[in-house]
């Protein structure tokens, strides 16, 4: 067979796959953005009535109004009416079940229910609802529009790819021939030359494009990776000096008790000293495995975490522990978050290990603890020195002490801050670090809430 006659029928192939692809990307694609414009604007209106039941109707209904979103809003009260606010251009003639409302109090939800629309829903005064929904035909019918389109646009590139095949396999070959040695160079190299040019057939417009494409995302995941490798020569560097200063003391101090001439007393300092330091090398490394434990707990399924009686408990002790603070607590009542109760344990007692570490004795403290939606926020604040200017900006993960000499007088380690954020993002929610009203350190943990889980004795009440 020629090499005309088979290039024609490679060409003709590429040009169908091709097409099915870059139509398979494209309509996804396309239907994905218009998803998330639709997303948007329900959220928009959903977040103008956020923790203000009372005014949600009226706040839905300006924003709708004033931006001219294309959504229905309709009002669910007690006894199941329905009374529509606000007709879309296809307005939601279904009527949400209470399971609908329920799934979608939190985030946008579809439903068999509610066939072609997305919603989602608040409550609004009175124990009614506010569903806020948008229809999904419009991106439907685009969509199988942009199908159809892109079926007619392969189908036309490769009956049209037959007769001009001859006219461009030799600019076609050209083409491949640098793209070849553009690949080539990036394999070789690390470095990007000067990307081919855009000339050629659809489908090689298209491999170069997807080449490009593919080289940027190359070079940021080895940026990704350079990143991750500097973090850890840091973190090594960083455990390696602190490793090192303990080793150091004892070395000496074993010198010292080698001495025969050493009297008794300078014998038990000796003694004292190697035995605090030896007990400040297993602290740290066990700080250092129950860190790398945490970074790869990701997998482990999380369960439900009474927070509210964790916090409480962690506050008695407090108070037993250090009779002489004032201790001012506000915590929500069964409050359940999702993440494992040692690691919830570990960040309570770190930030309180903390203040009672750092602080002078006697200085206030204050817990709250409260509801914001779906997630629970717990505030530690204290009246102590709190930390220089410059740790408020630098990121708590890094494995390096705010205060060296303040941590090494206490027995710090340096890594209750790092121990603290990676359960946090392990477990989904965040930590923050901001100056306190009292005047020392604050320290804010937000916790994705969990559902209390039902028990026996809640069935058989039931």
């Amino acid at each position: 067979m020629k090499l005309s006659v088979r290039l024609t029928i490679l060409l003709v192939t590429v040009t169908v796959v091709m097409a099915l692809v870059v139509g398979w990307f494209a309509v996804n694609y396309s239907t994905a953005s218009q998803y998330k414009v639709i997303d948007a604007e329900i959220n928009a209106v959903i977040s103008s009535g956020a923790g203000q039941p009372v005014n949600a109707v009226s706040n839905a209904t300006y924003v709708v109004s004033v931006n001219s979103y294309d959504v229905t809003l309709d009002v669910i009260d007690n006894h199941d009416t329905v009374t529509q606010v606000n007709a879309g251009t296809v307005p939601l003639v279904a009527k949400p079940t209470t399971a609908d409302i329920r799934n979608s109090l939190h985030s946008i939800s579809s439903s068999p229910d509610l066939p072609g629309f997305r919603y989602r829903s608040e409550a609004a005064a009175g124990g009614s609802y506010l569903v806020v929904a948008a229809s999904t035909r419009a991106i439907t019918l685009a969509a199988h529009h942009l199908e159809v389109n892109v079926a007619l646009v392969g189908l036309i590139a490769a009956l049209l790819s037959v007769g001009v095949a001859y006219l461009f396999t030799a600019r076609d070959i050209g083409l491949i021939k640098r793209l070849i040695h553009f690949a080539g160079v990036i394999a070789r190299d690390d470095h990007t030359p000067a990307a081919p040019p855009d000339t050629g057939s659809p489908e090689l417009r298209e491999l170069r494009t997807s080449l490009l494409t593919m080289v940027g995302s190359l070079h940021r995941a080895i940026e990704t990776e350079r990143r991750a490798s500097r973090e850890m020569q840091r973190f090594i560097g960083d455990a390696s000096h602190e490793l090192r200063t303990p080793l150091t003391v004892i070395k000496g101090y074993s010198e010292i008790l080698d001495r025969p001439d050493l009297d008794e007393p300078m014998r038990q300092r000796a003694l004292e000293r190697v035995r605090r330091e030896v007990l400040r090398m297993d602290t740290l490394v066990t700080d250092l495995l129950f860190l790398t434990e945490v970074r790869e707990a990701a997998t482990v399924a999380p369960a439900p975490v009474p927070l509210s009686d964790v916090v409480a408990d962690a506050l008695g002790n407090f108070r037993v522990d250090h009779p002489q603070r004032r201790v001012d607590q506000r915590l929500a009542p069964n409050t359940w978050v999702r993440g494992r109760d040692e690691y919830v344990e570990r960040v309570i007692n770190n930030s309180l290990s903390n203040i009672a570490r750092h602080t002078p004795e006697g200085t206030a403290v204050a817990v709250a603890l409260e509801v914001r939606g779906a997630r629970a926020v717990l505030t530690v604040d204290d009246a102590g020195p709190g930390l220089p200017d410059e740790a408020y900006e630098r990121d708590s993960r890094q494995f390096q002490r705010f205060d060296p000499a303040r941590s090494r007088e206490s027995g710090g380690t340096g890594l209750g801050m790092s121990i603290m954020s990676d359960i946090m993002t392990t477990m989904g929610g965040t930590m923050r670090l901001t100056r306190s009203p009292l005047g020392g350190l604050r320290l804010q943990f937000e916790f994705p809430r969990e559902s209390a889980p039902v028990t026996h004795e809640d069935d058989a009440s039931a």
